[in-house]
């Protein structure tokens, strides 16, 4: 079961902060990211907070608006997709991936902490001629596949992070288009070009 950041006792508040105070308050805000409780501006303004803050006293605030016991029970690799043409992504502690025949919503949300995730888009249909991942890292990795043709735009935020984006830049102005935005704490993200996986041939009855 998920420990959840429970408020400093009197006279507790001023104790120094230890990496899993940090951690868990991270899983509750990326929780509560990805249930629509913060946009993601608080998200990234709470977070960038929660890892520089030194003692339980500041860490307090960043949670105390949201319910008690926010971290779900199928936190690690859920998969939500919403009417409005966003899909929600998360994994806490967990790997989630997307690959074969898959739709590619005009926004999707990517929530990893303390895991990874990997978006392989090679046999996928992108709704739009530009579609947007927006991504929220912390202590994660986030991998992106695309086929020749599709370029990759990274614009995300980072700090003490990694980034690679090593795709074929299709000539085309109007090629289809994958923009990364949002932001990676302490994580790694990478973006490449794969051709994709050639397709089975089925077997006939009585053929060697």
């Amino acid at each position: 079961m998920n420990e959840t950041a429970s408020p400093p006792s009197a006279g507790t508040e001023h104790l120094r902060a230890s990496d899993a105070d940090r951690d868990r308050v991270a899983e509750l805000l990326a929780t509560a990211l990805s249930e629509g409780r913060l946009s993601h501006d608080e998200h990234s303004e709470r977070m960038d907070t929660a890892y520089s803050a030194r003692t339980l006293g500041e860490l307090a605030p960043l949670t105390s608006d949201l319910p008690e016991g926010a971290v779900a029970a199928d936190a690690p690799g859920d998969l939500s997709r919403s009417s409005d043409g966003t899909e929600n992504i998360r994994t806490v502690l967990a790997h989630a991936e997307r690959k074969g025949r898959w739709l590619v919503e005009p926004r999707t949300n990517v929530t990893v902490l303390l895991g990874s995730a990997v978006l392989d888009m090679r046999s996928a249909v992108l709704s739009a001629g530009e579609v947007n991942v927006q991504v929220a890292l912390a202590l994660g990795s986030l991998e992106v596949l695309v086929p020749p043709g599709v370029r990759v735009v990274n614009r995300a935020s980072e700090v003490m992070s990694a980034a690679s984006v090593r795709t074929e830049q299709a000539a085309d102005p109007g090629a289809p288009t994958v923009v990364i935005t949002g932001k990676s704490w302490l994580s790694s993200m990478k973006a490449k070009t794969k051709e994709p996986k050639p397709a089975k041939r089925k077997r006939r009855h009585g053929c060697r």
